[in-house]
């Protein structure tokens, strides 16, 4: 029962990096972006985006989780703030966006999932 627990996260760590590495490319590729440092609309941009790919992600784990989907959910959450912590520090003072946008994706870690979890247990019967 536990190696399916950690898969339910894992799956949903992989598919939230996997998928919001994709739409970066996408954004570069498409001019949305330009070169590496981020202006704060992209930046809003690239928050947005990733709130809902987290949201999927968290919906996701919850889905997987062999019980207490929204504990897994959680889960998800307090991973994604730990790297969210570790961007914020690799990437501080770096000169690749503004200050308050590895913040954002630090402090919106658990609400997002939050949101996954609860919208999955909305969905099952």
């Amino acid at each position: 029962m536990k190696g399916k627990s950690v898969w339910a996260v894992v799956a949903g760590v992989l598919v939230i990096v996997v998928v919001t590495t994709l739409v970066d490319v996408l954004c570069h590729l498409l001019g949305v972006f330009e070169g590496p440092k981020l202006n704060d609309a992209q930046a809003a941009i690239a928050t947005a985006y990733r709130i809902v790919i987290s949201v999927g992600g968290a919906m996701l784990t919850a889905k997987l989780a062999p019980q207490n989907p929204m504990k897994h959910a959680l889960i998800l959450g307090v991973v994604g703030t730990l790297l969210g912590l570790v961007g914020l520090l690799v990437t501080w003072n770096k000169g690749l966006g503004p200050h308050w946008y590895p913040i954002a994706l630090m402090v919106l870690a658990i609400p997002q999932c939050w949101l996954g979890g609860k919208l999955h247990l909305m969905r099952s019967p």
